[in-house]
């Protein structure tokens, strides 16, 4: 199996460096990582080429202009150009535990996609992590939440991995698909800007689809660092009339999605040096 990380970002560098580092350290190096920013910052160019010759495995950055936040449109462009055939999304404000990769390999079913954890670091935890360039918290050290999912016990794995088809707690960090279902499905609806609801709109397509879901718990964790105070869905939000009609029609396919990218992204390969 073929794994490939994509990681969005947008204006972390500093947060970005400790992933590059983490994914560097992994048991089980990923096969091609792709940093696919929501922008286009010489500071985020500058932490991928000096990660670059450290990481051990195929690097890619990727840019697009910032309007708003197009975070489906983002993930697209990482996942035309993957080379894998099993795709990690993780956001560029997270450090992988040292096992994500390898977890998320031994973790990974035929006709499911797998929903991981992380552990939410508060401002305090962020600020000693980046100050003092740290990968690991201890499950005792303080302004942490959620700090269970430091743990990791894979003989527990099959208590959490039951297959379902729930909405509860989706999130588009921590994902985990295969590359040809992510095709069938035409990825991320980019019709859906803004904050929230493409995760829960590109999961209820896997659904319709046939897809079932299974929670990775007690492994491939990763630390989320502090961002400001975590978005709420609110009844007002745009994406909720693309999201409902995707549950009303059974949508299997986005309409706005990964194929207005894969020829341009074709070309892009051909056209690069060997």
């Amino acid at each position: 199996m073929r794994i490939t990380v994509i990681a969005i970002t947008h204006q972390r560098p500093d947060a970005l460096a400790l992933l590059l580092r983490g994914l560097a350290r992994q048991s089980r190096l990923p096969d091609q990582v792709i940093v696919s920013e929501d922008g286009e910052s010489p500071s985020t160019a500058a932490c991928v080429a000096g990660a670059r010759d450290q990481l051990g495995a195929p690097l890619i950055h990727l840019t697009q202009p910032h309007r708003a936040a197009r975070m489906s449109r983002v993930r697209n462009r990482g996942l035309a150009v993957a080379t894998g055939d099993y795709i990690l999304f993780i956001d560029g404000d997270e450090i992988p535990a040292r096992h994500f990769v390898a977890d998320h390999a031994a973790f990974a079913r035929p006709g499911a996609f797998t929903q991981g954890s992380r552990v939410l670091a508060g401002p305090r935890a962020t600020a000693r992590l980046l100050a003092q360039g740290r990968l690991d918290l201890s499950l005792f050290s303080p302004d942490l939440d959620r700090r269970r999912h430091l743990l990791r016990a894979p003989w527990l794995w099959p208590l959490f991995a039951k297959p379902n088809q729930t909405s509860r707690a989706l999130k588009s960090c921590n994902l985990a698909f295969w590359r040809q279902d992510l095709l069938a499905l035409n990825g991320f609806e980019e019709r859906l800007e803004g904050w929230g609801l493409e995760d829960l709109e590109l999961c209820a397509r896997a659904y319709h689809h046939g897809l079932w879901r299974r929670d990775l718990r007690m492994g491939a964790g990763l630390i989320h660092l502090w961002h400001g105070p975590p978005g709420r869905l609110s009844d007002d939000n745009p994406n909720w009339p693309a999201y409902r009609d995707t549950l009303a029609t059974r949508r299997v396919r986005a309409l706005q999605g990964l194929d207005g990218h894969l020829s341009s992204a074709a070309e892009a390969t051909a056209a690069a040096p060997p």
